[in-house]
């Protein structure tokens, strides 16, 4: 026997013993938090066709996916996601018109580079899509369960980073950039890299204060008094409505006794593409990568034939499991 069949391919693991049954027992959790929010439980498949992940539709770079052929010579592909299989599914099997629908998932994704688990291919992501409804109750409503789900797990010190896309387009819809400038300041921002943006800036001519306030992108986070910082008179339509969002959606999770764990990050622009509200992450102390993330995403059901509106948030099990264990919370 040839030793490398030994071995697992590189990004994929065993899981047995303790770990698994701590793996279980997170998943129970999670399960009964969703569960008391009024989710139910589906599946989607492992793989589907190319297209229904392809860069127009989905996040994941096409060089990113496990794509493979079946015996007609259809490009298949290992789901990279599954809040876009969700979005395929609600304009499919269940396009009957009766609006909200709650959905809960949990399952395996694969892709070649690093996402919820450090140096892994395959993970578990479990996750809800709150779709139908396009208002501030639901976008908090999603973050809530987020917070109440880390809670369960046994998460003690962890923040909700909360953004809002349509913030940042609406800037990028005054500064006049086409496409392919606003992708390359977008990745400045969410780098937080200042002196690069200084930089950037420093090809175009626009407004000063709209230069002045790009320029401050990557300093608006902390608590929820730094919207007062921005200048609103400069803003257009599109940015104060994100505002006015925004400070809804944090009222009402402070009203749910949530305040403490959430906080505001204007430079949160990561997936403007797919995303087209509010926008969050869940960090927590002594790991660089976020244990959750979720947003807006009234766009994507409509690239399958049905405009719906969606709000959802994933939590990558895995990660969670080794963040829990490195601040010695789990047995």
């Amino acid at each position: 026997m040839e030793q490398r069949l030994l071995h697992t391919p590189e990004g994929v693991r065993d899981i047995y013993s303790g770990e698994y049954a701590r793996k279980k027992a997170l998943l129970q959790k999670l399960h009964r938090v969703v569960e008391g929010y009024g989710y139910c439980d589906i599946e989607t498949p492992t793989f589907e066709y190319f297209d229904v992940f392809s860069r127009e539709i989905g996040t994941t770079p096409s060089k990113d996916l496990y794509k493979f052929f079946d015996r007609e010579g259809r490009i298949l592909v290992l789901r990279p996601d599954i809040t876009t299989s969700v979005a395929r599914m609600a304009a499919t099997r269940l396009s009957d018109g009766v609006y909200p629908k709650r959905l809960y998932y949990c399952g395996k994704v694969f892709r070649y580079v690093d996402s919820y688990s450090s140096g892994q291919r395959e993970f578990c992501q479990a996750g809800i899509e709150l779709i139908g409804i396009k208002n501030d109750l639901a976008d908090s409503v999603v973050i809530a369960c987020a917070i109440e789900s880390l809670m369960a797990a046994g998460l003690e010190q962890f923040q909700i980073e909360i953004g809002q896309v349509e913030f940042f387009k609406g800037i990028l819809t005054q500064a006049g950039f086409d496409d392919v400038q606003a992708e390359q300041l977008r990745k400045l921002v969410d780098k937080k890299d200042s002196l690069a943006i200084e930089e950037f800036l420093g090809n175009f001519s626009m407004d000063q204060k709209v230069k002045d306030l790009i320029l401050e992108l990557p300093a608006l986070f902390g608590d929820i008094e730094i919207l007062d910082r921005i200048d609103r008179s400069i803003l257009n339509e599109q940015s104060l409505s994100a505002l006015e969002n925004l400070k809804n959606v944090y009222d009402l999770l402070s009203g749910y006794g949530f305040e403490q764990y959430i906080s505001i990050d204007l430079s949160l622009v990561k997936g403007i593409n797919c995303y087209t509200g509010i926008i969050f992450k869940g960090i927590t102390h002594g790991i660089g990568f976020a244990v959750c993330s979720g947003g807006r995403y009234d766009g994507l059901i409509g690239e399958f034939g049905k405009n719906v509106p969606a709000v959802g948030m994933a939590i990558g099990t895995d990660r969670l499991i080794s963040v829990l264990i490195r601040q010695k919370l789990l047995d």
